[in-house]
């Protein structure tokens, strides 16, 4: 039978998500029985906070179940600049799209700055997402890798500065770090901003996990001199406000960008689904003290790993951000994740899916019991 499809060549040059497919085959195991611990899925384990699930069935029940105007509701754009403002940013409403996911902001910038050819740098190990939608855009990429470096971006500024140059488009920032949980200083941030401004380079900071912070102080590269123009800061709600399902995120940049970029999302999605954003509003003004349970309890569950693989000899980077953690393993990161979803019933993520061959993410949003479990797991299966 011959296939009727012709299918792009775009899409042809990406693979499915690694990160998705773990957890995909994590829950296909426990469908089978399996008791897995899942330590491969970037979503907070608590629920979304009772107040802002209160004001999504209010807007409900209110009736808010229509299209709202393309970029979103202006009351959530408002909240939005507020809170960038607070950051440092100088943002006004009408520079924000609010998108349904951050996913989808981040599709947005890289299909609107970037043609057939064009480079993109990426700082290793990257999310998995980003090579994909740069390729998708038809975009060439050029890679920094920041392992040696404990997966700082500091100490790797000089390499940063061999691969940014005139041709290069766009660098992309993610700090808190997927999938390392790294912190990038103000001082490697003024260096992304020094080679930024010299080689005129747009930039996209991913800036998803700004309030899951520890030890660590965030900072937003489009607050600093020089950058307001020329950064694309993305954020959400998935991360902060354990808000994975609702599908929340945005974009700030300029007025020209957010004109182009309203383009793609007018012809796309539309708009985010309406009471989602009325319950955005809520998370964005009242949920401090959630956000705040949220962090200690992974600020706890970091510590926790970091003694366990500590007893077992294993010497670990710690991050100050996320709810991720890199460890070393085998060469071969994907026979090693096989082995431990097998044999230990531990569901990981390569390494390099993020391009950070021999090491494994896992992520710790999981409970103190079962993060114990993982490890004890793997270390009777001679996995650590």
């Amino acid at each position: 039978m011959s296939d009727a499809y012709d299918f792009s060549e775009r899409i042809g040059r990406v693979e499915p998500s690694a990160t998705l497919a773990i957890s995909n085959l994590a829950a296909e195991k426990e469908a089978e029985g399996a008791d897995i611990v899942d330590l491969s899925v970037g979503e907070p384990d608590f629920d979304t906070p009772e107040n802002v699930v209160a004001a999504g069935k209010e807007a409900l029940d209110a009736g808010h179940t229509g299209y709202t105007s393309s970029n979103g509701v202006p009351a959530l754009k408002d909240a939005i600049a507020a809170k960038l403002r607070e950051t440092g940013i100088d943002a006004d409403a009408d520079e924000v799209i609010v998108t349904p996911g951050g996913k989808q902001a981040l599709y947005e910038t890289f299909q609107t700055l970037i043609d057939e050819g064009d480079e993109v740098v990426l700082l290793d190990p990257a999310w998995v997402s980003y090579e994909a939608m740069a390729k998708l855009a038809g975009g060439e990429l050029s890679r920094v890798d920041l392992a040696p470096h404990g997966f700082q971006l500091e100490p790797a500024l000089d390499e940063l500065a061999e691969t940014v140059s005139d041709d290069t488009e766009l660098l992309v920032v993610n700090s808190p770090s997927n999938p390392t949980g790294a912190v990038f200083s103000e001082a490697a941030l003024e260096g992304v901003r020094d080679l930024a401004v010299e080689h005129d380079v747009a930039v996209i900071s991913d800036e998803i996990y700004e309030r899951i912070v520890y030890d660590a102080e965030h900072v937003s590269l489009a607050s600093l001199d020089g950058m307001a123009d020329r950064t694309v800061t993305i954020n959400g709600f998935s991360k902060a406000y354990s808000m994975t399902g609702w599908r929340l995120g945005y974009l700030h940049a300029t007025d020209e960008f957010v004109g182009e970029a309203g383009k793609l999302h007018s012809h796309s999605v539309s708009c985010a689904t309406n009471f989602v954003q009325r319950a955005g509003i809520e998370a964005l003004e009242n949920t401090e003290a959630s956000v705040e349970e949220m962090r200690d309890a992974f600020a706890d569950r970091r510590d926790l790993l970091v003694d366990l693989f500590d007893e077992h000899g294993v010497d670990v980077d710690v991050g100050d951000g996320a709810f991720y953690m890199m460890i070393p393993v085998d060469d071969d990161d994907q026979a090693w994740c096989e082995a431990a979803i097998e044999q230990a019933a531990v569901a990981c993520v390569p390494g390099g899916a993020f391009n950070a061959p021999g090491y494994a993410r896992i992520s710790y949003a999981a409970s103190e019991e079962r993060l114990r479990e993982a490890v004890d797991r793997l270390v009777s299966n001679d996995l650590l």
